[in-house]
Protein backbone atom coordinates (compact mmCIF):
# COMPACT_ATOMS: atom_id res chain seq x y z
CA UNK A 1 0.00 0.00 0.00
CA UNK A 2 2.81 2.42 1.46
CA UNK A 3 4.16 2.06 -2.51
CA UNK A 4 1.04 2.75 -4.20
CA UNK A 5 0.91 6.00 -2.27
CA UNK A 6 4.15 7.33 -2.90
CA UNK A 7 3.68 6.52 -6.45
CA UNK A 8 0.37 8.47 -6.96
CA UNK A 9 2.00 11.22 -4.79
CA UNK A 10 4.76 11.13 -7.18
CA UNK A 11 2.38 11.38 -9.80
CA UNK A 12 0.35 13.65 -8.47
CA UNK A 13 3.22 16.24 -8.21
CA UNK A 14 4.67 15.62 -11.60
CA UNK A 15 0.98 16.46 -13.03
CA UNK A 16 0.72 20.21 -10.56
CA UNK A 17 4.22 21.04 -11.57
CA UNK A 18 3.33 20.41 -15.64
CA UNK A 19 0.37 22.72 -14.66
CA UNK A 20 2.38 25.45 -13.27
CA UNK A 21 4.51 24.72 -15.94
CA UNK A 22 2.13 25.23 -18.51
CA UNK A 23 0.04 28.22 -17.15
CA UNK A 24 3.10 30.56 -16.72
CA UNK A 25 3.15 33.30 -19.51
CA UNK A 26 6.41 34.80 -19.45
CA UNK A 27 7.21 36.42 -22.00
CA UNK A 28 4.15 36.10 -23.77
CA UNK A 29 2.27 38.91 -24.79
CA UNK A 30 -1.46 38.22 -23.81
CA UNK A 31 -4.82 38.58 -26.39
CA UNK A 32 -5.34 41.68 -23.86
CA UNK A 33 -2.23 43.32 -25.14
CA UNK A 34 -3.04 42.37 -29.02
CA UNK A 35 -6.51 43.89 -28.50
CA UNK A 36 -5.32 46.96 -26.93
CA UNK A 37 -2.94 47.73 -29.55
CA UNK A 38 -5.02 46.83 -32.75
CA UNK A 39 -7.64 49.64 -30.47
CA UNK A 40 -4.39 52.01 -30.59
CA UNK A 41 -4.13 51.61 -33.99
CA UNK A 42 -7.29 52.14 -35.16
CA UNK A 43 -8.17 55.22 -33.21
CA UNK A 44 -5.16 56.55 -34.23
CA UNK A 45 -5.73 55.83 -37.89
CA UNK A 46 -9.09 57.88 -36.97
CA UNK A 47 -7.73 60.56 -35.77
CA UNK A 48 -5.63 61.47 -38.33
CA UNK A 49 -8.13 61.18 -40.95
CA UNK A 50 -10.07 63.74 -39.03
CA UNK A 51 -7.46 66.06 -38.38
CA UNK A 52 -6.29 66.13 -42.11
CA UNK A 53 -9.95 66.32 -43.24
CA UNK A 54 -11.18 69.32 -45.10
CA UNK A 55 -13.52 70.00 -42.09
CA UNK A 56 -11.56 70.71 -39.73
CA UNK A 57 -8.80 72.50 -41.65
CA UNK A 58 -11.59 74.98 -42.48
CA UNK A 59 -12.91 75.11 -39.02
CA UNK A 60 -9.50 75.63 -37.22
CA UNK A 61 -8.72 78.78 -40.27
CA UNK A 62 -11.87 79.95 -39.50
CA UNK A 63 -11.07 80.21 -35.94
CA UNK A 64 -7.98 81.83 -36.33
CA UNK A 65 -9.29 84.03 -38.96
CA UNK A 66 -12.29 85.14 -36.27
CA UNK A 67 -9.97 85.96 -33.54
CA UNK A 68 -7.36 87.92 -35.80
CA UNK A 69 -10.17 90.22 -37.55
CA UNK A 70 -12.10 90.79 -34.47
CA UNK A 71 -10.91 94.24 -32.59
CA UNK A 72 -10.44 94.16 -28.84
CA UNK A 73 -13.55 95.77 -27.19
CA UNK A 74 -16.21 94.82 -29.47
CA UNK A 75 -18.43 91.71 -29.55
Amino acid sequence: MQHINSALTATYLFALDRLRTLRRDDGMSTIEYAFGSLAAAALAGVLYLVVNGDGVTNAIEGVITDALSSTPGRR
